[in-house]
């Protein structure tokens, strides 16, 4: 999910399955983390995204839940440790939780529940560091309060004195782990541009993994769980060849996980809805479902049969599309990865007990496209921030074995390096983005969000030089 400070600056535990460590060159055991995630059940995924869309060696192996269309990772703050359940974003850069004293968390239902609160005064290693947070979504929602410091744990490992925001007054009920770019901090607004060390960077810094990269396996739409691996590659959650492709520059800078979606086909014929396209799109795991340009969404909807209701923002199909065998098929340059119609067909509610079921797409209008958790779920994607790239293969499914390698400053493992690829976006004098293509690909433009902050240039101009310490 995004936010327009985002814009305006930049315009569990491991399961108990049998991990093989591939050993580094000098004997020694790669560093990575790795967490478990899990998946939280979403009611109204659509009317959910609308409102973040109008907003808009050691390795870390972490455990992700997941509960039909939001995943979340378990973490301990504080001393004595406080349990809270995080969305896991990498469309933010920031950690920040609710307080259980806020409005938002005292309404009925209790809504902060499912994700948590932490209470400051009963840790010991809290530590007050400003009160310069304030998170704000496109539609006015968000965040204010403090950023503070105290000790965070998961996956094993324990962070001291990691920087995040406490919000005292929020309008959202989801405490958010956000693990994008440092320089998406909202922090940066107020900091002469300078960002912090987020939870990645941290672990960075303090030689838990080699390098600013992560991987994301989110697995099927039936399963409860997924992972996180934090500086490492698994290279059993993946089928094919691991390709990776550059991230998008924004101003001159890498500030978001954007890469260029080339052609859309469906049931294996590449470009048989769109080719010769170069759009910009945001891997955003914080985002249910996929928002794609107007054009391409339409050409999905005929294909599939799809009715899109404006007044629902949702598009209608037959629950038994689920079983038709289909699939959508974005292509990134090189990389093809398939989305199977059994991982696009949501069941969003029912009426005179019969299944009403959406099409996991809808239109991004101005906005920037984004796929989110129904394309993701379909990819094994690696986040590597320090070398500005990103690892695409298809994902395999409810894998059972891990064989993790461990990411380094030469690069992703396993990986092959897509020439050609799609590397830079401009900004063309009407504010439209045009973005750079391999040989046989027609340049195509895009508006900036209306809705949106615009971007700070100048304020680009002012730490794009000295963002090296930041990646």
């Amino acid at each position: 999910m995004r936010t327009s400070t985002t814009l305006a600056v930049a315009a569990t535990i491991i399961g108990a399955n049998a991990i093989n460590l591939v050993k580094r060159t000098d004997g020694s055991a790669p560093r990575v983390v790795q967490h478990e995630i899990q998946r939280r059940h979403v009611e109204n995924p659509v009317q959910r995204d609308q409102a973040r869309m109008r907003r808009r060696s050691n390795t870390v192996n972490v455990r992700l839940d997941n509960e039909e269309t939001l995943y979340f990772m378990n973490l301990t703050i504080g001393t004595p440790a406080q349990d809270l359940r995080l969305h896991i974003d990498t469309g933010s850069s920031d950690l920040w939780v609710n307080v259980p004293g806020s409005q938002m968390c005292l309404a009925t239902g209790d809504p902060c529940e499912a994700s948590g609160t932490y209470t400051a005064n009963s840790s010991s290693t809290y530590q007050y560091l400003n009160g310069e947070f304030n998170i704000t979504y496109v539609d006015g929602t968000g965040s204010s309060g403090d950023y503070v410091s105290d000790v965070v744990a998961f996956g094993g490992i324990t962070m001291q004195d990691q920087q995040f925001g406490i919000g005292y007054i929020s309008s959202s009920e989801e405490g958010v782990l956000g693990i994008g770019y440092p320089l998406n901090e909202v922090a940066v607004a107020y900091n002469g541009g300078v960002p912090y060390n987020n939870v990645p960077k941290y672990m960075v810094a303090h030689d838990l993994i080699n390098v600013n990269a992560y991987s994301l396996w989110l697995n099927d739409l039936d399963a409860s769980t997924g992972a996180i691996l934090f500086g490492g590659v698994n290279t059993d959650k993946y089928t094919g060849t691991l390709q990776s492709v550059p991230v998008i520059q924004e101003e001159g800078v890498y500030a978001e996980f954007i890469i260029a979606l080339t052609a859309v086909g469906a049931n294996g014929t590449s470009g048989s809805l769109a080719k010769n396209i170069a759009y910009p799109a945001l891997l955003d795991s914080g985002s249910s479902l996929m928002y794609l340009p107007d054009d391409i969404t339409t050409q999905i909807y005929d294909s599939v049969g799809a009715q899109y209701d404006s007044t629902q923002g949702a598009a209608f199909v037959d629950c038994d599309l689920a079983n038709s065998g289909g699939t959508i098929d974005f292509t990134f340059s090189s990389p093809t990865i398939s989305v199977a119609m059994n991982e696009l067909v949501i069941v969003a509610g029912t009426e005179k007990g019969e299944d009403i079921c959406i099409l996991g797409i809808s239109p991004a209008g101005d906005s920037t496209p984004v796929l989110g958790d129904t394309f993701l779920r379909s990819a094994y994607v690696v986040y590597d921030i320090s070398n500005n790239e990103i690892g695409l293969a298809s994902t395999n499914f409810n894998s059972t074995s891990n064989n993790i390698m461990e990411i380094t400053a030469s690069g992703i493992p396993d990986a092959t390096v897509v020439t050609g690829a799609v590397t830079s976006v401009a900004v063309d004098a009407s504010g439209a983005r045009n973005v750079d293509q391999p040989t046989g690909l027609t340049s195509s433009a895009y508006a900036m969000p209306t809705a949106a902050v615009g971007y700070n240039v100048a304020l680009l101009g002012a730490v794009g030089a000295g963002l090296a310490f930041a990646m």
